[in-house]
């Protein structure tokens, strides 16, 4: 099953903040998407996501200024 959470214009560490909530909610195995347009957030959400053992399977630019991240629980 995939999750998607929605944080664009959030700044940091909000983004991030929902994300760990989010991540609580679904089960194992399942994905969440992260839709966001916080600079900082390309780098605290996937360092979070290693230091948590959580897998990154996709990563990309939207735009100049939008990034999702998708993580498998």
């Amino acid at each position: 099953m995939t999750t998607t959470l929605d944080v664009m214009g959030q700044v940091c560490p909000f983004p991030l903040v929902e994300a760990k909530e989010a991540i609580e909610k679904i089960g194992k195995g399942d994905e969440l998407v992260i839709n966001f347009d916080c600079t900082q957030a390309t780098e605290s959400i996937p360092r979070w996501a290693a230091e948590a053992g959580y897998e990154v399977t996709n990563f990309e630019q939207l735009s100049d200024a939008a990034w999702t991240i998708t993580i498998k629980k």
